[in-house]
């Protein structure tokens, strides 16, 4: 298991110090810790207390990411999973646990270890159990997921790419470039085929306990014009995890893409989750 950082200590520390609740924000497969920056100042300034995780051996610049984009290959879902765990397990106050993409994805295995007070998943990774794989997935991560040397790689995206599967519900060509500029990075080719072939595989790493009573408050957020986790998906989670004692809720932000929580209108999506945390937490 991957140690904690001087930077993750820091942010333990002040969290515990501050008395808040804290907010663990996991980021997903091609971005950084540094893509909750602005989250975190919002809701430092509600009054919470933001961490942001590593994946293992998450460089800690995206500068330092891409001229060594292999050090980001071959982290498993469990191994992100663990970690996070171990920085979950260091806080004082179980806190709030909110992830993008493949960190939606963790957030809500993290919920159904009864580790989460209340839980925002955006855009989710898909997990055990969700079946649908629209077009426009098969399109954009398919040929990843055929390609049996996937596993072993640190997969870049090329801007072609990106613009399809992360950016397409933007109009601004500036804003589309400067996104893939500021935060793209390599991501784990294994972590992808794990989600890819959740359904495929019973001893599959991405799996989450949605009927444990203890999962606690629920929130999917999901952009209309998401490629890479269409409403579908967003909406199948949302109908195996509504199965829960505990209050689930799915919401479609509309004209929004994968690109929603970095892009000009985060603060929209931000103030959503704010709302539904601020209920519980």
């Amino acid at each position: 298991m991957a140690s904690i950082s001087e930077r993750e200590n820091r942010e333990i520390a002040a969290a515990n110090a501050s008395g808040n609740t804290p907010v663990v924000f996991i980021h997903g497969l091609w971005l950084l810790p540094s893509s909750w920056d602005a989250w975190a100042d919002f809701f430092n300034q509600a009054g919470y207390a933001p961490l942001t995780p590593d994946w293992p051996d998450d460089p800690a610049t995206v500068e330092q990411a891409r001229a060594n984009p292999d050090v980001l290959a071959r982290k498993s879902l469990k191994q992100i999973a663990d970690h996070t765990t171990e920085i979950v397990d260091a806080l004082d106050t179980k806190p709030v646990v909110m992830g993008h993409s493949t960190g939606g994805l963790l957030a809500q295995m993290l919920a159904g270890q009864g580790r989460s007070a209340v839980t925002v998943a955006i855009d989710p990774g898909i997990f055990r159990g969700v079946l649908p794989l629209p077009l426009s997935v098969l399109k954009g991560v398919g040929p990843f997921l055929v390609n049996p040397r996937t596993r072993g790689r640190a997969i870049t995206l090329t801007f072609d790419q990106f613009k399809f599967g992360w950016v397409n519900a933007l109009e601004d060509e500036k804003e589309r470039k400067e996104l893939y500029d500021t935060f793209h990075v390599a991501g784990s080719g294994l972590a992808l085929v794990q989600m890819g072939n959740a359904n495929l595989n019973p001893r599959t790493e991405s799996k989450v306990d949605t009927k444990n009573p203890g999962r606690g408050p629920l929130l999917i957020i999901d952009g209309e014009k998401d490629h890479t986790v269409p409403w579908a998906i967003a909406n199948a989670a949302y109908k195996r995890q509504r199965r829960n004692p505990g209050v689930t809720e799915i919401v479609k932000i509309p004209n929004r893409g994968h690109s929603l929580t970095i892009d000009h209108g985060w603060r929209e999506v931000a103030q959503t989750a704010l709302d539904f945390v601020k209920r519980f937490a």
